[in-house]
């Protein structure tokens, strides 16, 4: 039998340990049972409806419309209260949970955040109704803009729209206080089967609104806990 060289017993024994060295590196990258996933969103604050058809996930324009994302975020957490217009009490809650996407244009839009699901209701009490935030390198150029419901100027209180296309003639006059995906859920809600006044015929409920920060919070955050929570 042929004698090996030294230089290639050397090569075989690099070659093994490169083997071994792979095989620690991947056993090492194996995630381990309940990691948490890596979140890849952008730093910033999202917001998520859970509704009966699925999920929109937005990401927030706090830097560009401060105030309606304040009070929106607030009304969601059960932040802020408002006085109801038919009971004419303060009230605190989960503003969003149940209530229903009162209104469906295919393939323009949907809306919601009504309290009585009219889309006739304004809610009253300090900071309602709020002021509209315009920014002009903001625009419905694209679908899925998340964006406020009106009067008119100035007139902000609940109600939001969800664009399911762009829409130019928007435009101007509602502000844009977010970017939603999941559009598949915005257009299944939009072609849902509604009466004369756009108004589905089976109600479609938000069944809960997710508040996310990804990233570090900025000082009095519009998702920090209202002070009477903290302190107890």
């Amino acid at each position: 039998m042929p004698k090996q060289f030294p230089t290639q017993i050397l090569t075989k024994w690099i070659a093994a340990l490169l083997s071994i060295g792979a095989l620690i590196g991947s056993l090492l990258a194996w995630p381990t049972a309940g990691a948490a996933p890596a979140d890849k969103r952008k730093p910033g604050l999202y917001w998520t409806f859970e509704t009966d058809k699925g999920k929109i996930a937005c990401k927030l324009f706090d830097a560009e419309a401060p105030v309606t994302v304040r009070t929106m975020v607030g009304l969601a957490i059960g932040k802020i209260s408002y006085v109801n217009p038919e009971t004419k009490q303060a009230e605190r809650k989960n503003f969003f949970d149940g209530l229903t996407f009162h209104r469906v244009i295919p393939p323009v839009m949907i809306q919601g955040g009504d309290l009585m699901g009219t889309g006739t209701t304004a809610l009253e009490g300090p900071g309602f109704p709020y002021k509209s935030e315009i920014v002009p390198s903001l625009k419905f150029d694209t679908p899925g803009r998340l964006a406020m419901a009106n009067r008119g100027p100035d007139t902000n209180d609940s109600q939001f729209f969800i664009t399911e296309s762009a829409y130019p003639s928007f435009n101007g006059k509602y502000t844009i206080w977010g970017q939603c995906e999941n559009l598949d859920v915005v257009k299944a809600i939009a072609e849902v089967k509604r009466d004369a006044g756009n108004k589905p015929e089976t109600p479609v409920h938000v069944q809960h609104v997710v508040i996310e920060r990804v990233g570090p919070a900025p000082a009095d955050a519009p998702e920090a806990p209202p002070a009477d929570a903290t302190s107890k």
